[in-house]
């Protein structure tokens, strides 16, 4: 059954408040408190939905909710393992599967693994992958096969993330910014993103991309840096590495190096593979 149940700004100011307050508390509250699981299971049930998500652009830069991580974490601590068994698989585990995907106006392919607490809005296209709690993909977005979400990370709308794409779960500490990746990127096959890493708007990333916060960005073109973990708008990036001196020799270490400037709104040959896909999905 499909239920949307509408959250006001005072009700959410006041769940907010509580969860605050038992973070405050945790260590005096049992997580297994009714008080807890309460306020705790409201929280994910609104990440589920996708009413609330754990950050957002504003104004062009990154707003963490750290009330948001903090109920999380108090989750992890409340929940217990659950066993199941399909055939010849058997699992332990403390996050159930989400439920109502049939309702939900996203296609999901068998061997998919979503948690519950996480939002792919109506329109993305989920192959077999993984998707963490707290993790947010918007409409039109493709996670293409054997990709793996972590929790809280933030994928805009149609963004291709290509087989075999690894974004890093950021939970703790509820301050740090997780991955986001912004409206219509494409992120190529086997790149790797972690520790608050960013990718703009209609950015394209190639295959074998490696991006954390503390890898350089280069423009390829005149050698400068444009910032760490970061790449931006509408630029065509690929892996590279820059000369160190050490004291055993000189080695290479890892950058991504922006090889090409896209006019706004400009479709990377690679990037309309979307379109096609979304078309024909069963065609993936």
């Amino acid at each position: 059954m499909c239920m949307w149940t509408p959250s006001g700004a005072t009700f959410l100011a006041n769940l907010r408040s509580e969860i605050e307050d038992l973070w405050r508390r945790q260590d005096d509250v049992p997580p297994t408190a009714r008080e807890v699981r309460a306020v705790v299971k409201e929280v994910i049930r609104l990440l589920d939905t996708g009413r609330v998500r754990v950050a957002e652009l504003v104004e062009g830069e990154v707003v963490v909710h750290e009330w948001l991580k903090s109920a999380i974490l108090l989750f992890y601590k409340m929940a217990q393992p659950i066993s199941a068994q399909v055939g010849p698989f058997e699992w332990a585990d403390k996050t159930p599967l989400k439920s109502g995907i049939a309702c939900s106006g996203v296609q999901v392919s068998p061997g998919a693994v979503i948690r519950e607490g996480s939002y792919q809005a109506p329109g993305a296209v989920v192959m077999p992958s993984h998707i963490g709690i707290g993790s947010y993909v918007d409409a039109g977005t493709l996670v293409d096969s054997w990709v793996g979400i972590g929790s809280c990370a933030q994928v805009g709308t149609n963004v291709h993330l290509s087989g075999g794409v690894g974004i890093g779960g950021m939970i703790e500490p509820p301050m740090a910014t997780p991955v986001v990746i912004e409206d219509g990127a494409f992120i190529g096959a086997r790149s790797m993103l972690y520790s608050g890493a960013r990718v703009g708007e209609g950015a394209v990333l190639g295959a074998g991309s490696l991006l954390t916060d503390t890898i350089p960005v280069i423009d390829a073109a005149t050698g400068a840096e444009l910032g760490r973990g970061q790449v931006p708008p509408w630029t065509v990036a690929v892996p590279g590495s820059r000369p160190r001196e050490f004291d055993g020799g000189t080695y290479g270490l890892p950058c991504m190096l922006v090889i090409k400037q896209l006019n706004k709104g400009e479709r990377h040959d690679k990037a309309k593979l979307n379109d096609v896909l979304r078309t024909h999905p069963t065609h993936v």
